[in-house]
């Protein structure tokens, strides 16, 4: 009798064990670029690896929602507008689409430049003509042969459209106090000419059918060491030329246009928020800030970043440019870029007391950190520098070398898609505008880790290893676990569906 009534027990426990409900399982997506070979690759098989070095466990918290994101992209610059002519139809329709199109990286924010740049071709302004106050003799003329055409045609195979973004490097010549393409600042009889002169650009370029989504008040307004075109604002300099000059004219022309202060290093940014930001005067026309990665290869300051967000936590933070540079591109070497063999200006040209900001780095690592690193301080926005340049990097007219995501050879009709284009890839495929970042818990230090949920609800995890040893994760949402692995030196974009 005890006997049956122990097998009743038994039977009786395992029922109950077997209704409870099961833990329930994450669907999801991997994609994987890694040292070891993948580019963006679908992973068809991703379970946990009982040989990793430790298990991550991180929770996504999608209550917890932060910054509100604009876009990913780069920049459309007359030096890779130019190299696309240069090369075949077909591999000029390929790079376009695989940075625009439905099949890659559907870039959704871009930044060009008003008047020439370092990667121009040569100097040039769309006012060349001295004393004209009035604008009469505008022109974008120099556009209409590579930058223009390039924009039209991503606009073509952009599902989803993209925002640009317009930086000038420097006024006319002749409304600056040095007369000069290099350094000096802007003569203030010519305030009102060079606020005229942003409008003219909104007007030249919807006549062409293209919309400017915002401006950049000027690129780098402590200058460049005097190297390249620039012009000079101190912080309430700038604000006082938006507060009375710039800000009214848009806001009459094209209201709908924003503006974006500062546009260099981080390590200033402070003070530069301060005086946009001062009272509800000096910030009225002001709609978010800029900023640049140049002040160091590793640190992208997150005490700044988070001062500039509590500042103005309605305002945009945009990542406004960024680059590989100081380096020659190295050509179809997918392992140079993992490893910590590339330098920058400030390896060789920093103080002594900012060298350690610049030691050697791998260029993929920097991308990764930075992104990553800035989405988890709210930036909402990041833009590469060039998309495109030769194997010499450039064409630059003053010989200021680069790297960009894609180089070419134009002269052999040969395209190299560098490990850096995966990597931008990963981010902007994948977290599209108005995703919102969300709350990540995680255990490990060795990673980084942040996270977006998309307006159709889908979440997008970007996971950066930069460790050898590959790892576990077990990632959390809403009690439902997916185990997985990451390799060692990779990155995995992982996407929740919303039918989760």
């Amino acid at each position: 009798m005890k006997q049956t009534n122990y097998l009743s027990y038994i039977f009786l426990s395992f029922m109950i064990i077997s209704c409870l409900p099961k833990e329930a399982e994450l669907v999801v997506e991997v994609y994987e670029t890694s040292a070891s070979g993948n580019n963006l690759t679908k992973l068809e098989s991703f379970s946990a690896d009982e040989n990793a070095a430790s298990t991550v466990k991180v929770t996504l918290i999608p209550d917890q929602k932060k910054q509100t994101i604009t876009g990913f992209g780069g920049s459309f610059t007359e030096a890779t507008a130019y190299l696309l002519n240069q090369l075949s139809k077909k591999n000029r329709d390929s790079i376009i689409e695989a940075y625009f199109g439905e099949s890659g990286a559907k870039y959704s924010l871009t930044r060009t430049h008003m008047n020439s740049c370092d990667f121009s071709l040569s100097q040039y302004s769309y006012a060349p003509v001295e004393g004209d106050k009035n604008l009469e003799h505008f022109s974008v003329e120099e556009d209409k042969d590579d930058i223009i055409p390039m924009i039209k045609d991503a606009l073509k195979v952009s599902k989803d459209g993209f925002k640009i973004l317009t930086s000038p490097w420097t006024a006319s010549p002749w409304m600056k106090d040095n007369n000069n393409w290099v350094g000096g600042k802007l003569l203030p009889e010519y305030y009102d000419t060079w606020a005229l002169f942003y409008s003219k650009y909104v007007t030249a370029y919807k006549n062409e059918g293209i919309d400017i989504w915002g401006f950049t008040v000027e690129n780098e307004p402590l200058g460049n060491g005097n190297n390249w075109e620039s012009m000079h604002f101190t912080p309430d300099e700038m604000t006082n030329f938006v507060q009375h000059h710039l800000g009214p004219k848009l806001k009459a022309d094209y209201p709908e246009v924003k503006i974006l202060g500062y546009d260099q290093n981080r390590e200033h940014l402070k003070e530069w928020v301060d005086a946009q930001y001062k009272n509800n005067a000096t910030s009225k026309y002001f709609d978010g800030t800029a900023i640049h990665w140049y002040a160091s290869t590793f640190h992208y300051y997150p005490e700044e970043l988070q001062y500039a967000h509590k500042k103005a936590p309605n305002k945009y933070l945009i990542q406004s440019e960024a680059c590989i540079d100081a380096e020659v591109p190295v050509w179809k070497d997918d392992a140079w870029y993992w490893k910590k063999e590339a330098t920058d200006w400030g390896f060789t040209w920093a103080p002594e007391k900012d060298k350690p900001m610049h030691p050697k780095y791998a260029p993929v690592n920097r991308y990764a950190r930075d992104i990553i690193g800035c989405l988890n301080n709210y930036v909402d926005g990041w833009i590469d520098w060039n998309m495109v340049l030769d194997t010499k990097g450039g064409p630059n007219w003053f010989k200021n070398w680069c790297i960009a995501p894609v180089i070419v050879n134009p002269e052999t009709d040969e395209v190299y898609f560098t490990p850096l284009y995966y990597t931008m890839a990963h981010f902007s495929t994948f977290i599209r505008p108005e995703a919102k970042v969300i709350g990540v818990n995680y255990n490990d230090k060795d990673v980084m880790i942040t996270a977006a949920e998309n307006p159709d609800g889908s979440i997008a995890v970007v996971i950066f290893n930069e460790k050898e040893s590959a790892k576990n994760i077990q990632l959390s949402l809403n009690h439902k676990n997916v185990n997985l692995k990451i390799q060692g030196q990779a990155i995995q974009t992982i996407v929740i569906p919303s039918s989760n």
